[in-house]
């Protein structure tokens, strides 16, 4: 049987798909706030060999704190490119490792429209069929106009059911639609009547349906430039994507900022660090 974890388009072969306790400890750690516990913290980074990981752990230490990430960003980022499929499976390894449901664990810590929308994506509830459906889309396209643009005040919870369970390839056809009623983008729309991590989220939402591996080409981009690498978005991407999409994330990288991820890696990184990614990035474009 195909893992959930290994796509067509990955970079490593040879280990078997990241698996869903790393994704759940990753999450632990961004809802508890990162910083806690380095030693748990640097099992998440990596599947690979020990030799890797002790590497990967070391550089962690070596650039601990310099991270820019919040913890919000961390949660966003698993619970929008993560299926359906993925998320329920994190989720049962969180309460096999923590004896409490994610769900609740989100609720105790996140609030308002944004717990709302965190709750729907961590229960996998995302529609994950290929199909699409032109009327539901005009429909939706229409309902969002309606609950956003077209009045006074915000329907936060129509957003919020639209875009947290329509299968990506549908809120594609969807934001077209939306395009054609209002003729503004979604995410403008988005920017001008939401706020905060809610809107965030969403945008987030917005930008995976479009397009995952871009979405996840600018999350490496952010965590490679400025002051201080973010070491702990670089792993997490590269190693929990090498078995999925790592190729497109690579080409959507090269597109849209002009030189490759592995350059940027080289450029940022340096020693047997520089080395273990570069061998998981898996060549140069």
């Amino acid at each position: 049987m195909a893992s959930i974890w290994v796509g067509h388009r990955g970079t490593v072969r040879d280990y078997p798909g990241f698996s869903a306790s790393v994704d759940a400890e990753a999450i632990r750690k961004a809802i508890r706030g990162i910083g806690t516990d380095e030693k748990t913290l640097i099992s998440i980074l990596t599947e690979r060999s020990n030799a890797q990981r002790q590497l990967i752990a070391k550089e962690y230490q070596a650039a601990y704190g310099k991270g820019t990430g919040t913890n919000e960003d961390t949660l966003i980022e698993i619970l929008t490119t993560r299926t359906s499929k993925q998320m329920k499976e994190i989720g049962q390894a969180y309460y096999t490792v923590y004896k409490k449901s994610l769900g609740d664990e989100i609720s105790s810590e996140t609030s308002g429209d944004f717990r709302k929308a965190l709750l729907i994506l961590a229960h996998g509830r995302r529609d994950e069929s290929l199909k699409v459906d032109e009327q539901l889309a005009k429909k939706d396209a229409q309902i969002l106009y309606s609950a956003g643009e077209n009045r006074w005040g915000t329907d936060e919870d129509t957003f919020t059911d639209i875009l947290c369970l329509r299968s990506f390839p549908q809120l594609k056809l969807t934001f077209d639609e939306y395009r054609n009623i209002s003729q503004k983008d979604i995410e403008d729309s988005i920017k001008g009547e939401l706020s905060g991590h809610f809107e965030d989220l969403l945008l987030a939402i917005v930008h995976c349906a479009r397009n995952t591996p871009a979405f996840l080409a600018k999350r490496l981009h952010q965590a490679l430039k400025g002051a201080g690498t973010d070491e702990f978005t670089l792993n997490r991407i590269m190693v929990s994507r090498s078995e999925i999409d790592l190729l497109d994330i690579r080409e959507e990288f090269k597109k849209q900022y002009g030189y490759s991820l592995h350059s940027a890696i080289k450029s940022d990184t340096s020693g047997d660090y520089e080395i273990t990614l570069i061998k998981i990035c898996g060549g140069d474009d």
